[in-house]
C-alpha cells in the first residue's frame, strides 16, 4: 500500500467487497474474499485494529443475505470474527475491545437505510463511524461508481486506498483506450450502451442478441426470455438502433436441445430453443479481429459459462486475448471465474473483479468513491 499513513494501534475501517453469488441461500466462495484477505492481512501486520465493512446484493432480492458465510470463507485466508450487527451498541463494543493484529467483519451494510442515502444529515453511518474508527481504507474498487455512504466515507475521514483497489487503477493506467477493442457480453447488456461510438466492438453474450433484435433479426424463443430479463427492454431496443455502425454481431449461435450443444446459423432463426453460447463461426470470426487488436478491453462472458458445453465461446476468446502481444483488461465477477476455468496465461493481461465501476471508468465517467478519495490521493 502507497499510503504514508501510520496504521500503529488505529482502528481502520476497511470497505471491502466481498459480494459473491449466492444460491439458494448459500453463498458461494469467490475470488472476491480472497482478494480482499490481503488487506486486512497487510493492516495486521502494520499492528492496525481492522474493522472490515461490507455489502451482499441488494434490499429486496434473494441474495441479499447476513455476511455470517462470508465470515467463514474469509478465514481461510485470515482471521476474522463476525459481528452480527453494523451500528449498534454491540457493534460498538466489539470495535472499543479490538486488540492491534485483530478484525472483525460487521454485517452487511446494506442493512442500513442510511447507505443509500448518503446526502442525508445526521446520516447515521456517518456520525457512527467518525467516532469510533480512526482511518478509513477503501478497497473496493468495484463500488466506487455508486453514491453510497460507505463508499463516501473518505469525505468525512482521515483516507486511503486498498491493495485491490491500486492494482485495478495501476491497470487501467496501462490500458490504450483509443486504439482499445471492445469484447462485450455477460448478462447487462444496458450497461454496454456507454462505450457504443468509436471503438470497434464484439457483441457476445445477451447484448449480442439484443443488438441483433434491434437490426431487425427475430430470435424465436430467444426474445421472449430477454423481454422478460431485461428491465426498460424496449427503450433499450430504441437506444441501440442508432449506435451499431462499429458492432460487429454474431453469425451463429449454439442452442441447448436436450441438454445438448447444437449449433445454428443466424439464418435458421427464429427458434424454438433459448441461447447459451455464440456460435463456431462467430467465435472464428472474432478470434481474426482479437489478433488485429492493440488493445482490447472484454467485458462478462460470451455465453452462459455455468454449463461446460456452452463455455466454448468464452474459453476460445479468451485464450486468443492471452496470446495477443498488447495490454489486455478483462472484468466482470463472472468472467473472473471463466478466466480461472480456463487457466489461461495472464502475462499481459489484467482480471479485474470489477464490472460496472469498471465500465463507468473506461467510458470517461467520474466515480464517486475515486473523487472522494482525490484529496487523499
Amino acid at each position: 500500500m502507497k499510503s504514508k499513513l501510520n496504521f500503529k494501534n488505529k482502528t481502520v475501517l476497511l470497505r471491502a467487497d466481498l459480494n459473491s453469488d449466492v444460491h439458494n441461500g448459500k453463498l458461494l466462495e469467490s475470488e472476491r474474499i480472497k482478494q480482499s484477505s490481503k488487506t486486512v492481512n497487510f493492516l495486521k501486520k502494520k499492528k492496525a485494529k481492522v474493522v472490515i465493512l461490507a455489502h451482499q446484493g441488494r434490499p429486496g432480492k434473494s441474495d441479499f443475505i447476513s455476511l455470517k458465510q462470508h465470515a467463514r470463507f474469509l478465514n481461510k485466508y485470515s482471521k476474522v470474527r463476525f459481528i452480527g450487527d453494523i451500528i449498534g451498541k454491540k457493534a460498538e463494543n466489539a470495535i472499543a475491545n479490538l486488540k492491534p493484529e485483530q478484525a472483525i467483519l460487521l454485517d452487511n451494510i446494506r442493512k442500513v437505510s442510511d447507505e443509500l442515502n448518503p446526502g442525508k444529515k445526521d446520516n447515521k453511518i456517518v456520525k457512527f463511524f467518525t467516532k469510533n474508527t480512526d482511518i478509513y481504507v477503501n478497497d473496493a474498487f468495484s463500488v466506487c461508481h455508486r453514491k453510497q455512504t460507505s463508499i463516501l466515507l473518505a469525505k468525512y475521514m482521515k483516507s486511503t486506498t486498498g491493495l485491490l483497489l491500486e492494482k485495478e487503477l495501476a491497470a487501467l493506467k496501462k490500458i490504450k483506450l483509443k486504439s482499445c477493442l471492445f469484447i462485450l457480453g455477460g448478462a447487462k447488456p444496458q450497461d454496454n450502451i456507454k462505450l457504443l461510438g468509436k471503438n470497434k466492438v464484439l457483441a457476445c453474450g445477451l447484448f449480442g442478441q439484443v443488438c441483433l433484435i434491434a437490426k431487425g433479426y427475430d430470435l424465436g424463443a430467444q426474445n421472449k426470455y430477454l423481454r422478460n430479463y431485461i428491465k426498460d427492454y424496449d427503450k433499450l431496443l430504441k437506444k441501440l438502433k442508432g449506435k451499431l455502425k462499429n458492432v460487429l454481431t454474431p453469425v451463429d449461435f449454439a442452442l441447448r436441445v436436450n441438454g445438448k450443444r447444437v449449433e445454428k446459423k443466424i439464418e435458421d432463426f427464429p427458434n424454438k430453443y433459448e441461447i447459451f453460447d455464440i456460435g463456431s463461426q462467430t467465435i472464428q470470426n472474432y478470434v481474426k479481429e482479437i489478433k488485429k487488436a492493440k488493445s482490447i478491453y472484454m467485458k462478462g462472458p460470451a455465453g452462459y459459462c455455468a454449463y461446460d458445453n456452452f463455455c466454448k465461446g468464452t474459453f476460445t476468446i479468451l485464450r486468443a486475448i492471452a496470446k495477443n502481444k498488447g495490454f489486455s483488461l478483462i472484468g466482470g465477477g463472472h468472467l473472473s471465474d471463466a478466466v480461472e476455468k480456463s487457466r489461461i496465461s495472464r502475462k499481459n493481461l489484467h482480471v479485474s473483479l470489477s464490472g460496472g465501476a469498471l465500465l463507468s471508468y473506461i467510458a470517461g465517467e467520474k466515480l464517486p468513491g475515486l473523487e472522494a478519495l482525490r484529496k487523499h490521493l
